[in-house]
């Protein structure tokens, strides 16, 4: 399937898109991800032994995204799936055609096969994005943004797509204290938008704090 050009349509766009981050963001962002370092680190430790005892090396997972401005960069997980989770995806797709209709629709799937048990426990606690942490720390996510998409979804965010390009994806937002994986890509899509034209520090404070209380009750994170 063709994929759209990030840059290219970000380059076409730019000057007629007015969103910019408040002032202090960056600010915020680093010291919020110096902080988690400091009190998760611990977790983390546990988490990437309880991935090398189960599955072996590599502890973390890279993956492809689109961030700010169409720039690709590699964010960062602890790897929740077997080894050759790619080629077990490409397989399922091509022989189950509910699988595929789920993914095409979401990018997700929800009893995904290929996900260990050490994975499902991290993805439900969301230990799993923890390493993100190092992503923020390099300037390619913030703590709060748009979920980080893939190249092949941006075409999904048709003429909402310059306000997804014009903010850092986040570590955590509107979409993870809203339903998550529940949520239709729609209305993720909504959100980012939404996000992108009111952000704000208090905006962002508040959406840490519920972070906070949905991690202890969600179950939709899959």
């Amino acid at each position: 399937m063709k994929t759209l050009d990030a840059k290219k349509v970000w380059a076409s766009i730019a000057a007629d898109i007015s969103v910019k981050p408040y002032k202090g963001k960056r600010a915020f962002d680093i010291a919020a991800a110096l902080a988690m370092c400091a009190v998760f680190a611990p977790l983390a430790i546990c988490a990437g032994t309880l991935v090398c005892r189960q599955s072996g090396r590599p502890v973390l997972f890279r993956h492809r995204r689109v961030g700010q401005g169409g720039r690709a960069f590699d964010v960062y997980k602890f790897r929740s799936m077997v080894k050759d989770a790619e080629a077990r995806l490409e397989a399922l797709l091509a022989t189950d055609a509910v699988v595929a209709k789920e993914w095409a629709e979401t990018h997700k799937i929800k009893h995904d096969p290929r996900v260990t048990a050490v994975g499902r426990f991290l993805r439900k606690t969301s230990l799993d994005e923890l390493p993100q942490i190092i992503n923020v720390l390099k300037g390619e996510m913030s703590l709060v943004g748009p979920r980080p998409v893939v190249e092949q979804e941006l075409e999904k965010y048709g003429a909402s797509l310059p306000y997804y390009l014009s903010v850092k994806p986040g570590l955590t937002g509107l979409w993870q204290i809203s339903g998550r994986s529940d949520l239709a890509y729609s209305k993720r899509v909504a959100l980012d938008v939404e996000y992108a034209r009111t952000q704000s520090f208090w905006k962002d404070v508040a959406i840490v704090l519920k972070t906070a209380k949905v991690l202890f009750k969600d179950r939709s994170a899959y």
